[in-house]
């Protein structure tokens, strides 16, 4: 791919010919071997979500999070509620195929068909989901069908101190972008936010890697992985940070 110059010697950039802009997703149930993306409703979903996720009995997963944890199921449907009716965010339950239970959370945000650009966010993985492949399958997923729609960048945000976001987020062959200094205030401190992303051109070869960690050979009889993800994503990544 080559930069583009005009008559008076400026550099363009690459040119993307005949570019119409993404589709935008849309809430529909979305299904792999393992788990299920299912739209949120929190008439349906509040409860079992919300017994989810309090197995995070130290609350852990909510610190770097810009609301929870929630004192009780009530206060924690009615936040659903409240989320659900924000048109730049589309979220959707995890639920557990062995279970037929919600197991955590995620949306997209930040969605921009016309530009080409959406984010992966609102994570809350509970500990049913935590380390197992469930929690990739999931975000394989997402990011199959953002890709599939048309968006040419898929990002990932976090606070810069939350390291274990940061280490999926590698895992999973986002590549480093840099850190954004105080970039917000949440629950009263500062946050610096590490940005992360996969664009179209790096999707081909992270499907690739993606779909050959989560087959069944991949693991065996007690269900360990033969070979890391990150020993596959590792060699695609653009930056390291």
């Amino acid at each position: 791919m080559t930069n583009m110059f005009n008559p008076l010697g400026q550099p363009l950039g690459i040119p993307v010919p005949d570019w119409q802009g993404a589709t935008r997703p849309v809430a529909e149930v979305r299904v792999g071997r393992l788990c299920r993306l299912e739209p949120l409703e929190p008439s349906v979903h509040a409860e079992d979500l919300y017994e989810a996720l309090s197995l995070d009995s130290d609350g852990r997963n909510w610190t770097y999070l810009p609301y929870g944890p929630f004192d009780s199921v009530e206060d924690f449907a009615s936040w659903l509620i409240s989320v659900g009716q924000d048109q730049d965010v589309l979220f959707f339950v995890i639920i557990s195929l062995e279970s037929d239970k919600p197991v955590g959370i995620a949306s997209y945000l930040r969605i921009s068909p016309e530009q080409g650009s959406i984010e992966v966010g609102h994570l809350n993985f509970s500990p049913l989901m935590q380390r197992t492949p469930i929690a990739t399958e999931a975000m394989w997923l997402m990011m199959k069908e953002a890709f599939a729609l048309g968006f040419r960048r898929y990002e990932w945000k976090c606070n810069a101190l939350n390291r274990a976001s940061r280490r999926v987020a590698q895992r999973l062959g986002l590549s480093f972008e840099g850190v954004f200094r105080q970039a917000a205030v949440v629950k009263g401190y500062n946050r610096d936010t590490a940005w992360y992303a996969a664009i179209d051109r790096d999707w081909p070869a992270l499907n690739e890697v993606l779909t050959q960690w989560l087959r069944t050979d991949n693991f065996d009889a007690q269900g360990r992985q033969r070979v890391s993800l990150s020993a596959l994503t590792r060699p695609l990544l653009v930056a390291v940070g």
